[in-house]
């Protein structure tokens, strides 16, 4: 799972009404290179919410990432590049998303999230 798709999803449980962003508990990283393409990042960058960006990047291992960013960054070849790397090379191969408000683990394996809720949940 790459951190563009974590950087979308959140916990929908009943009930829960801050389930963003789902803290990541590693068992297995990877790094899949991906052509880069800057016009793509440039469209993506004001829909990413940073500091969960950030967050999970560390989490996974990778912290190159500043702490704040504004679109005046996007010039910058070296910020696109590691941009590029945290959202679309970084894999979650094995691990769990967790719920910041319950706690609940939502499992990861072989890069695909498993976001089904249990029928109490819904």
């Amino acid at each position: 799972m790459r951190l563009l798709t974590h950087n979308m999803l959140s916990s929908n449980i009943k009930g829960v009404s801050n389930g963003f962003p789902l803290r990541i508990e590693v068992e297995k990283v990877i790094e899949k290179e991906v052509d880069c393409n800057p016009d793509f990042l440039i469209n993506m960058f004001a829909k990413i919410e940073w500091k969960a960006l950030v967050d999970a990047a560390r989490t996974m291992g990778y912290a190159e990432l500043p702490e704040e960013a504004e679109s005046s960054m996007l010039d910058s070849d070296e910020f696109l590049r590691k941009f590029h790397h945290a959202l679309l090379e970084l894999h979650l191969e094995e691990g769990a998303l967790v719920c910041p408000e319950t706690g609940r683990k939502f499992p990861v394996n072989k890069g695909i999230p498993n976001m089904l809720l249990h029928e109490d949940e819904v």
